[in-house]
């Protein structure tokens, strides 16, 4: 987390997707800061980062896919107010446009459901317990502002992500509360690395050269990991960001400059 502290002492932050990758970094982060962390996710490795996230400060788990109301609306019953949200489950699969195989349809479709979809349903429903002073947190990417072939389905939901995210901000800014995006570059998930296996296939190329190529692309040198990524969210939900909203930044080494 850096040389900077940050104080979430009584407060409640809700985290999507928080069992594993960036979700589970940023979660972390915040459990170290004292917040009270409850992180959703619809695996089941839920209850193992739920074990290991206690070590570093107070965090329970709820087992829920964003993409279905009723089931959001049961995981957040026995919350009664939520200080920060952190909308950063997401799914992120190859989708070529020519993939013979129609099961790429069934993919696209269940990316958009849950990285956009699913997105606004976790925010609907968690607003009314929400009240001046609050933040919202959008986990987008490098790829909301530009795009690679084959991931069509990822690089739309996260266009569709900022969109989101700047339509809220104009709604939600009278109300006291803020919301912005955080613009990840590859990061080591497993999410990332499963991305660059099928690159790789898709290529013909060795993992370890469009690895190689991919970090020769960012000004810093190295791959990001998901503890490196907590920073940026816990200045967005601390009173130094009150007076940034609708805003996406880019967390990805010098990657994309934007």
């Amino acid at each position: 987390m850096g040389r900077v502290s940050y104080d979430f002492t009584g407060q409640t932050v809700v985290i999507t997707g928080g069992s594993r990758g960036i979700g589970f970094g940023v979660a972390k982060g915040f459990a170290q800061a004292g917040a009270d962390v409850v992180i959703l996710s619809s695996g089941s490795g839920i209850d193992d980062a739920v074990k290991e996230l206690a070590a570093f400060g107070t965090v329970s788990g709820v087992q829920a896919d964003i993409t279905n109301r009723d089931q959001i609306i049961t995981a957040l019953a026995g919350i009664e107010k939520i200080d920060v949200l952190v909308n950063n489950a997401g799914l992120e699969r190859i989708t070529p446009i020519d993939d013979p195989d129609d099961a790429v349809e069934d993919t696209f479709a269940r990316i958009i459901d849950i990285n956009v979809n699913g997105t606004f349903l976790m925010t609907r429903h968690a607003l009314p317990k929400m009240g001046s002073g609050g933040r919202i947190i959008l986990t987008a990417s490098i790829w909301s502002r530009t795009a690679v072939p084959e991931f069509s389905a990822y690089v739309c939901s996260k266009h569709a992500n900022l969109g989101f995210m700047r339509s809220i901000a104009h709604e939600l800014g009278p109300r006291g509360i803020n919301v912005n995006a955080v613009c990840p570059g590859w990061v080591k998930t497993e999410a990332a690395m499963l991305s660059l296996t099928k690159m790789a296939q898709a290529t013909g190329r060795a993992e370890d050269d469009l690895l190689d190529e991919i970090t020769g692309a960012q000004v810093l040198s190295g791959l990001l990991e998901p503890d490196d990524m907590a920073s940026l969210y816990l200045f967005l939900a601390s009173d130094a960001a009150c007076d940034i909203t609708g805003q996406a930044f880019m967390h990805d080494r010098g990657e994309v400059m934007a």
